[in-house]
Parts: structure tokens; C-alpha cells; sequence
């Protein structure tokens, strides 16, 4: 994650120069764009009308163009100062004003528009910004292979890549109605866009949360009709009702009507772009979950490995494995012997599970016990029955793992909506690993997908708050400074 930051940082910095070099080289004054909508309110008629600064000492107009709509006129600065550009008709009545200033360095501001000299070298450098972090994060995601892959960074790779894409592509329309109209869409309105990031990404992306929160709901209805109803298997119903809700709220935030104070109106529009960028945080964060969780399940490794770790689970009474536990041995079972019949290389099935308290001997016997019966011999079994978490079982299968071979390549078999978060333990626990999931029901992997979500952001709930809380602060001040 360090690296992406510093590629990011070095990209900004290279950006900025960018800028610099522009207004030096490029952009020594500023055109105006002025649109002639005031002449049909006015006895203007078919006159042209005439343009003066107020203060010839601060700035000069060079030579205007007139484009039907609009008039554009080159301003050249002189010395720092405030002047305004006028509008006058050919008797010399004043038909409107554009309030310019004129920096130390020569820069000129239009308070009318909010336009300034080389402000198209900053769109563009805005636009090449968000669209080159996507770029990174697309490209951290995609080196990510291997054990490698089960860290939080890749989530924030795959969640937030979408978002960075989606503010680029939608800067990169702001950059071309400001160059192609300049006149109609000026840099307040731009200003307008990037502030508001995330409620367009939130408006942009409302459909597909509604449809997954649906979708979600079904599942879990699913669930609850095969299953007992337990508070964890109402997860899902709870995870789709917050998605609706929240989207509910921002509809009615961002398209009612208001009426107040600019000062207000700021303070409104602020209060708007943090509630987006909440929703968006977490939208980002379950979206990258996703795509990270779907990807870990479906994973097809190597068959080079010298170690498959079983993760352990719930078992009958009796010994014999439910669908659950049995699921991750069998998965474990068919790629082991696929490999032996592949390349004759022989692994060690390490069952990993303690023993709990209803139950009559350890997940790793239980487990055992059905290897041997599916015809595995027993040289080929290494149990660890300590364990009581998903952490555990694999710092105590690492002690199994260093003590027979240091260097040797592990696997391990878990049920598909778990395997990122134990590759996350893995590698937490030093072990570097690759995990197989097995298959479960339909309508039991979203809301038990669900739950590893949460358990993620539960891990590191005090980073997600503090990066949350930069974003809030970021688009806060943005808001309230653009307006």
C-alpha cells in the first residue's frame, strides 16, 4: 500500500509541475468568456457591444471574438490589482461587469466565473490525477498473486479503483465542456463537479447497490426458509435495508428543492457531499470485498504444494461431517489427488481444528477419520487439534510446517466465503499460503459472505475511522471553500 501511496504522491507532484510549467511557458494571461445572453434583455439590438477594464494600469484586453453566444477577449496583465471588465453598449451605458484581479505573480482571477490564468492546465492535470490512481490501483490489484493477494490493500485497490475511474471519466467530461464551452460551462461549474465526486458516484452507482441490496434480501429469505432463524442469519436482510435506506436518504438530500443564503446554501451542499462520501467509503469498501472474496473462491493454484491445511468446523455428534466441514476435506481430497495424479508429488493433508465444547473429539480426529476412510493413508496426515480460531489454525499448522519442511508451498481449503479472510490470518500468522474454497448453497454465501465483510472492517475498525475521517475532512472543506 506504501508503494501505491508514493506512485500517487510522485504522480500529484509531477501534475503539479505540470501546471507550473504551463502557466510559465503557455498561459501568460487570461481570456475572458463572456456570454451575450444580457444583450436580448437590452436595446441592444444587432449593435456590437463594446468591452473596457476599469483600470487600464492593472490589465489590458486584446483583440475579441465574437462567437454569436459569446464574446472571448484576452486580458493581459500589468501589475497586481482589482479592476472590473465592462460591458458597456454604444451609448456607454454599462450592461454588466466581470470583477478581475490580477495577482504578485500575474495571474489573473475572474470572480465572475470563476476562472483563472492556466485553469485548462489544471482540469487537465485533475482529470490525468484520478484517472492515473485508478491506473495504479488496477495495476497493484493486478501484481497481486498468491498469498500476496489476501491483504487489505488489494481490497482498497479493488474497491476504490472503481471510484477513482469514475471521478477521472467524469473530470475528463467537465476538461472538454469547459474547452469546447467555456462560455456555457465555466470553472464554477466545474468546481461544482469535483466537489460533489462522491455524490455523482453515489448517484452514479445507486442502481447497482438497489439491485445488490435486493438480491441480498432474496438470498437471505432463502436462508432463513432452509435455516433457523438466528440473529446471524439476518445479516444480509439487515446489510440490504441500511443500502436502501442510505440510498433513500441521498436521493432526497441531493434533488430536493432548496431555497437560502449562499452561506446556507454552502452549508447545505456540505452536508450533502460528507453524507456521500460515507456512503461511497463504505459502498468502495463492500464493493472491493466482493471482488476480492468472488476472486479468492475461484482461485485455481499451483499443483506444486507440500502442504493442504483443512480449516475446521462444526461437527455431528457422532463424528460424521456435515455438508459444511465435509465440503472443505473433499475439496481438499480432489485437489490432493489431482496433484499426485498431475506431477506424483504427494502432499501432507493437515487437518486443523481443536476440540469444542459439545464436541465429542477434535475437528482434526473427526476430520482424520474421514480421510482415512476415503482411502488416504495415514503417512500422508498430519493433525493439528489445538487450534480454537481461524488465526490459530494456522500459526499451529506453521509449527507442523516448519517442523517437516521450512520452504515447503502451502495450501488451504476452507468454504468459498471464507477464503480471503483466512488468507488474511495466514498471512498474519506468518504463514504465506493460497487457499481453495468450496462450494455451499446459493442462499447461504451472501449472507455468510456478508459476515466476513463486517469482520474485515471489524479488524481494522480504527484505520477505517481514521481514513474515513480524512475523506470526511478533505470533502468537507472542499465544499465549503468551492461552494
Amino acid at each position: 500500500m506504501r508503494k501505491a501511496f508514493k506512485q500517487i504522491a510522485f504522480c500529484a507532484l509531477g501534475l503539479i509541475l505540470f501546471c507550473i510549467v504551463c502557466r510559465l511557458t503557455v498561459f501568460h494571461g487570461y481570456t475572458a468568456h463572456i456570454p451575450l445572453h444580457f444583450a436580448q434583455d437590452s436595446a441592444l439590438g444587432e449593435a456590437v457591444p463594446r468591452l473596457e477594464v476599469e483600470r487600464p494600469d492593472v490589465a489590458h484586453l486584446g483583440t475579441a471574438v465574437w462567437h454569436g453566444s459569446f464574446v472571448s477577449v484576452p486580458v493581459q496583465p500589468d501589475r497586481p490589482g482589482t479592476t472590473d471588465l465592462r460591458i458597456l453598449d454604444q451609448n456607454g451605458e454599462e450592461l454588466g461587469f466581470y470583477m478581475l484581479r490580477v495577482g504578485r505573480f500575474g495571474t489573473v482571477y475572474d470572480w465572475q466565473t470563476g476562472g483563472f490564468t492556466g485553469d485548462t492546465a489544471v482540469l487537465i492535470a485533475v482529470t490525468l490525477f484520478w484517472l492515473s490512481v485508478s491506473a495504479i490501483m488496477v495495476w497493484h490489484y493486478s501484481q497481486a498473486k498468491g498469498a500476496a493477494y489476501y491483504a487489505y490493500s488489494t481490497i482498497y485497490y479493488a474497491g476504490f479503483s472503481l471510484f477513482s475511474l469514475a471521478t477521472g471519466l467524469l473530470m475528463l467530461r467537465v476538461t472538454l465542456s469547459h474547452i469546447l464551452r467555456p462560455a456555457d460551462f465555466s470553472m464554477f461549474s466545474a468546481y461544482g463537479v469535483i466537489n460533489g465526486a462522491s455524490k455523482q458516484f453515489m448517484m452514479l452507482t445507486m442502481p447497482v447497490m438497489i439491485f445488490f441490496a435486493v438480491a441480498m434480501a432474496i438470498s437471505n429469505i432463502a436462508l432463513l426458509r432452509h435455516e433457523r432463524a438466528a440473529v446471524p442469519n439476518t445479516l444480509g436482510l439487515a446489510v440490504s435495508l441500511l443500502l436502501i435506506v442510505g440510498e433513500g436518504i441521498g436521493a432526497l438530500l441531493f434533488f430536493r428543492d432548496f431555497s437560502g443564503s449562499e452561506w446556507e446554501g454552502r452549508v447545505s451542499n456540505t452536508l450533502e457531499n460528507v453524507y456521500a462520501t460515507i456512503f461511497v467509503y463504505f459502498e468502495c469498501m463492500l464493493v472491493g470485498s466482493a471482488i476480492c472474496g468472488v476472486k479468492a473462491a475461484r482461485y485455481q493454484p499451483a499443483m506444486d504444494k507440500d502442504f493442504i491445511i483443512i480449516l475446521g468446523c462444526w461437527f455431528r455428534k457422532d463424528g460424521t461431517l456435515p455438508p459444511l466441514l465435509q465440503g472443505r476435506v473433499d475439496r481438499a481430497l480432489s485437489f490432493w489427488r489431482r496433484q499426485k495424479e498431475e506431477t506424483g508429488k504427494e502432499a501432507i493433508l493437515i487437518p486443523s481444528g481443536g476440540q469444542g465444547k459439545n464436541e465429542p473429539m477434535a475437528e482434526a480426529e473427526a476430520m482424520r477419520r474421514y480421510l482415512v476412510s476415503q482411502n488416504v493413508p495415514e503417512r500422508a496426515i498430519r493433525m493439528e487439534a489445538q487450534s480454537a480460531n481461524t488465526f490459530q489454525n494456522m500459526a499451529f499448522s506453521k509449527k507442523i510446517v516448519d517442523e517437516l519442511d521450512p520452504g515447503g508451498k502451502v495450501l488451504f481449503a476452507t468454504t468459498n466465503y471464507h477464503v480471503f479472510r483466512s488468507g488474511l490470518w495466514s498471512n498474519l500468522a506468518g504463514l504465506h499460503a493460497e487457499g481453495i474454497g468450496s462450494r455451499t448453497k446459493w442462499w447461504f454465501w451472501p449472507n455468510a459472505f456478508m459476515r466476513e465483510c463486517l469482520g474485515l472492517l471489524k479488524k481494522r475498525w480504527k484505520q477505517e475511522i481514521f481514513l474515513l475521517a480524512l475523506l470526511i475532512v478533505f470533502f468537507g472543506v472542499l465544499s465549503m471553500v468551492l461552494g
